[in-house]
């Protein structure tokens, strides 16, 4: 007998159809304890940095990730050094484990095939699938910046911020700022989202899918510090993670933004094809 999840997803053919699969999926996926249990604890580091930063304040020290030691000054910078602290590690461990599980979860629990017997083509399947993950990366993001934001204003002072061009804006433009920093982190993630989607199609297995999903990210940015390779550099899926700083300049650089975007896009559309090439030759249903 199928279960609840499955009866509830197994739709027909169509865009309303589709539509509600969509639903469908990101109501099971946001209902797991597991994605409020990578939600709560990404919303916890702009937390622990704003307690530390109370608790230890004083002279400013040079140390630590920028906009550190303006915290004491504007509680709202402590969203921006949360998203700094959390880019390189947190925030694409909680991709991979979501983006590993895309596929490999269905078939190790067996409704993948299920879904499969009823009319959800494949493609449609993986796309359902990949969208998914890159709303739990838009909902990631605004777990740290929402956590930050409220944490900083309930502990520090908050006024007008002084940005890395030297120009003051308003509280409303900043928190603006901080809106374009959560689309432009979600953009920077859809690239890893597909890397995950093609991995999990090749296991049955979700833990190994995630583990390799979040190696790949963390050799990206260490290949992306070896002068060695540089000549590879602009081709590294996390070249551009660190480009939302040109949001906090005035007037926006927006160049950073259009060159993340094309570079992820290049990383969605070779790895969704290599999913779907995968997906759509495997047997599943054996």
């Amino acid at each position: 007998m199928l279960s609840n999840d499955t009866e509830v997803r197994s739709t027909g053919r169509g865009p309303a159809s589709g539509l509600v699969f969509l639903a469908s999926e990101l109501s099971l996926l946001f209902r797991r304890r597991r994605t409020w249990a990578l939600l709560l604890a990404l919303a916890a580091i702009p937390v622990l940095i704003a307690v530390a930063v109370r608790l230890t304040s004083g002279p400013p020290s040079g140390r630590g990730p920028a906009f550190l030691d303006q915290i004491t000054q504007n509680g709202l910078f402590v969203a921006v050094a949360a998203i700094t602290v959390a880019i390189p590690l947190f925030l694409p461990l909680t991709v991979g484990v979501v983006a590993g599980d895309t596929v490999a979860g269905e078939a190790s629990t067996g409704t993948l095939r299920y879904l499969l017997v009823a009319p959800v083509g494949r493609g449609r399947l993986l796309l359902v699938k990949f969208v998914g993950t890159v709303v739990f990366c838009l909902a990631a993001t605004l777990a740290v910046v929402l956590a930050g934001t409220l944490i900083g204003a309930a502990l520090f002072p908050v006024g007008p911020v002084t940005l890395l061009s030297g120009d003051t804006v308003g509280v409303a433009e900043s928190l603006l700022r901080s809106a374009l920093i959560c689309a432009y982190v979600t953009v920077s993630l859809t690239g890893l989202c597909a890397v995950g989607l093609f991995i999990s199609t090749l296991t049955d297995v979700p833990v190994g899918a995630m583990a390799a999903t979040v190696v790949i990210s963390v050799v990206s940015q260490v290949m992306g510090q070896l002068p060695q390779l540089e000549w590879l550099h602009p081709w590294l899926l996390s070249q551009y993670w660190f480009g939302f700083a040109d949001l906090l300049r005035q007037p926006i650089e927006w160049s950073s933004f259009a060159s993340n975007a094309l570079l992820q896009s290049g990383y969605v559309l070779v790895f969704g094809a290599l999913a779907y090439g995968r997906f759509t030759t495997r047997d599943v249903l054996a």
